[in-house]
């Protein structure tokens, strides 16, 4: 269990304390002041934490999977019971609103209950005939890394489908926002999870990843993050051939043809962009405007932009919060003042705000070279840069010129545009006339550098099962 100041390990079904004592702070990103603290693994906590998943496998694996679908579903329920008080503590940790915190727990309690409906029907075997059949079976125990964006959604995302299939789960929660890891395994472990099944550490990211991922213990890795770490952690799997799921880095384009309904596109952009104070690897970053609409779009989308409150994360009148550290800040400062530099302009925002906390604001940049480094690297964070196009080849290129492949999105009331952009746009998702986050039920991943591997839906829940081929079942019971 956790209180106010501290928050704990999981390990074998008991909280506690790290066993050499060691604490992180927990800042609230709204007033930069030390409010909480975590309890930081040793090497002895992830080595009890890799016995206690590996002793509970053979258990949790035979388990049936109605049964274990039913305490995903109960602890499904529990969460949803207790997302007020849990949001309100996400809002403190990450700054993200108590609206946006709490849309997104909803997001988590669906996950859990999706899984755990679908548990019975994607472990059963499937028929290839009449001699032969495919049997899923668990992969065995599973790191899961998680990081502070979007925590809710990414645990339950990673948690669910795993425990569904009968894996158990060693979770490393983020130590900027650990309220959400604690929440989330509180509420499992009330549904009744056995201990060991699912055990929670904390601690410095390189020590723990380095540690679990060199036992032979581990068979699956599941990691949200940047492309650098995920290609690090890849390098580490390699030596005992561990499962990757990985969705990394998203440097999003949004196209808006010259029909585009700007009365729909802008809205939905500006509340999709700035959501979490654009902390999401998924959201637009890069605008693209047919020629012609091009100085009514940045016009309206200046203004928009403009008129986004800011302010604290608890206050029902904040439609944005601070960014979640210091680390975001000094990104924004470095990609903006790069662009500038190479005669960028900004249209809005552009500068940290005089006050205390990590408060960004929305930042349009217009004019933006093709050498800068915000056309190039993910910029994370609440910062736009638009620029106009003439032909559908030339956008194509610009839209498609970094090394990223997560999401895109298309604005066009036309069917022939959407279809060729669609085909030509390279993304793992591409939505049209739509941004929305991405629901249970679908699967999701990156191309090109945004990793791979899938999360949600059927092919996330495949993402942690084998596939035994069983041959020759017209000759059981003939041994002559």
């Amino acid at each position: 269990m956790s209180d106010a100041k501290s928050y704990r390990l999981f390990i074998n079904g008991m909280w506690r304390a790290a066993r050499d004592g060691t604490t992180l702070p927990v800042i609230n990103p709204a007033t930069e002041e030390v409010f909480a603290s975590v309890c930081s693994a040793s090497t002895a906590d992830l080595d009890e934490a890799l016995a206690a998943a590996e002793q509970s496998r053979r258990a949790w694996s035979s388990r049936p999977a109605k049964e274990r679908g039913k305490i995903l579903r109960a602890a499904a329920k529990i969460l949803d019971a207790n997302a007020g008080a849990a949001a309100r503590d996400l809002s403190a940790e990450q700054g993200k609103t108590i609206a946006e915190a709490t849309g997104e727990y909803k997001r988590a309690v669906e996950t859990l209950e999706w899984n755990g409906a679908h548990a019975e029907e994607l472990s059963a075997s499937i028929p290839m005939g009449p001699n032969r059949m495919v049997v899923p079976e668990p992969l065995g125990v599973v790191a899961a890394f998680t990081p502070w964006n979007y925590p809710a959604v990414l645990i339950a995302r990673k948690l669910a489908p795993a425990l569904a299939a009968g894996c158990p789960v060693i979770l490393k929660g983020a130590e900027e926002t650990p309220s959400v890891a604690v929440h989330t395994v509180e509420a499992l472990q009330q549904a009744g999870l056995p201990a060991g099944v699912v055990n929670l550490v904390f601690g410095v990211p390189a020590q723990i990843s380095e540690r679990l991922l060199s036992s032979p213990i581990v068979k699956v890795l599941t990691f949200t993050g940047s492309t650098a770490v995920g290609k690090q952690l890849a390098k580490l799997a390699a030596n005992n051939l561990q499962r990757c799921i990985l969705e990394l880095g998203g440097h999003s384009p949004v196209v808006i043809c010259e029909d585009a309904d700007l009365e729909k596109a802008i809205p939905a952009i500006t509340e999709y962009k700035f959501e979490c104070a654009g902390q999401s690897c998924n959201a637009p970053s890069r605008i693209l405007v047919a020629r012609p609409v091009y100085e009514e779009f940045l016009s309206r989308l200046t203004e928009a932009a403009r008129n986004i409150k800011i302010g604290p994360p608890d206050d029902p009148a904040t439609e944005m919060g601070p960014m979640a550290n210091a680390r975001r800040i000094e990104a924004m400062q470095r990609l903006t003042r790069d662009a500038v530099d190479r005669g960028a302009r900004v249209e809005t925002g552009g500068e940290r705000l005089d006050r205390p906390g990590f408060y960004w604001p929305p930042t349009i940049l217009s004019g933006v070279p093709k050498d800068a480094k915000v056309l190039h690297e993910e910029p994370f964070g609440p910062i736009l840069t638009v620029a106009p196009f003439d032909t559908i080849e030339e956008m194509m290129e610009e839209a498609n010129a970094t090394e990223y492949g997560l999401a895109a999105y298309i604005f066009s009331g036309t069917d022939s545009a959407k279809r060729e952009l669609i085909n030509g746009l390279a993304a793992g998702a591409v939505s049209v006339n739509y941004l929305k986050g991405v629901s249970a039920d679908a699967p999701y991943g990156g191309v090109k550098q945004s990793g791979y591997g899938y999360e949600g839906g059927e092919p996330g829940f495949r993402s942690f099962q084998s596939s035994k081929l069983v041959n020759g079942l017209g000759s059981f019971g003939s041994d002559q």
